[in-house]
């Protein structure tokens, strides 16, 4: 990308910037839009498939995507990452984004060395436990990591709204830089304790499952809903604009991270990382409109 300029795609200028978030009190930034890694990059060694995600991640990065997240738990995401990280070179925006599973007593430092080398890359930008699974044994490793400056950041994860309380005695006590948690336009706990508490204590938040699984579209569209012409103010021309600008939007929200297998579901989730966003009354005003369907 010339000068940061995206490329001509549909819907994008030739001077649009995708909006960036700092990462919690730091002075980096991330673009709002991510990536998820989760069924979608699961295709084991299909040279077809392997192909096809390739053109996904280079088109990801072509129009300004950064953080990709991915798991040990995603099956091959993570060598299909390495596989495509290595037919397109480096890429410099690219914010690589892992997570820690590993059964009591399993060598978190084995696996983060594992991962690395499926991915192809010598050091990940963000590490986390991924579902809180053997949290205060991996933290500690992963504090360790850090130290030697061996990862950039470290975190943890949840999703499907599973275990906030303990979500919020970790954020409260330990620390980290980012948490990771489900929050959609349908799934909104996260905003009673977890979003202000990341925004009190500097840490950055990915906002997973912004689409509940992809449930909320296809249920949009199977109903036949339209997206209403208010939204248009907000630059939003899909329903996944739609629902993305409502998560990106939220002041404590760093970035969300939808997972496709499609160039065009791709090009809809980058722009809605575009100007202009809704601000708070906006976003009331989308999620009565969700509400009320």
């Amino acid at each position: 990308m010339a000068a940061g300029l995206l490329p001509a795609w549909p819907g994008f200028a030739a001077d649009s910037m995708p909006w960036q978030k700092p990462i919690g009190n730091s002075n980096n930034t991330l673009p709002v839009i991510g990536m998820g890694t989760w069924r979608t990059f699961n295709v084991g060694s299909d040279r077809q498939l392997l192909a096809a995600r390739t053109e996904l991640v280079k088109a990801f990065f072509a129009l300004g995507g950064g953080l990709i997240d991915s798991s040990p738990m995603y099956g091959s995401a993570p060598d299909v990452m390495g596989y495509a990280l290595a037919q397109l070179g480096k890429a410099d925006s690219l914010f690589a984004a892992e997570k820690i599973w590993s059964p009591a007593g399993g060598s978190a430092r084995e696996q983060v060395a594992d991962l690395q080398r499926r991915w192809n890359i010598a050091q990940f930008n963000l590490l986390q436990v991924h579902n809180l699974t053997d949290w205060r044994e991996h933290l500690a490793v992963l504090r360790e990591l850090k130290a030697a400056g061996k990862v950039g950041y470290i975190g943890i994860t949840t999703s499907h709204g599973r275990r906030h309380a303990e979500v919020e005695q970790i954020m409260a006590a330990e620390d980290i830089d980012f948490v990771q948690l489900t929050y959609n336009i349908a799934q909104r706990d996260a905003e009673q304790r977890l979003l202000p508490l990341a925004a009190e204590k500097g840490i950055a938040v990915i906002a997973n499952r912004p689409y509940n699984g992809g449930s909320l579209i296809k249920n949009l569209k199977r109903r036949g809903e339209r997206i209403p012409g208010w939204a248009a103010e907000y630059g939003c021309n899909s329903w996944a604009e739609f629902l993305l600008k409502f998560i990106v939007s939220h002041p404590a929200v760093t970035c969300a991270i939808p997972a496709t297998t499609q160039l065009a579901h791709l090009q809809e989730n980058m722009r809605a990382g575009l100007n202009p966003m809704p601000a708070a009354a906006a976003r009331q005003q989308m999620a009565r409109f969700i509400e009320a369907l």
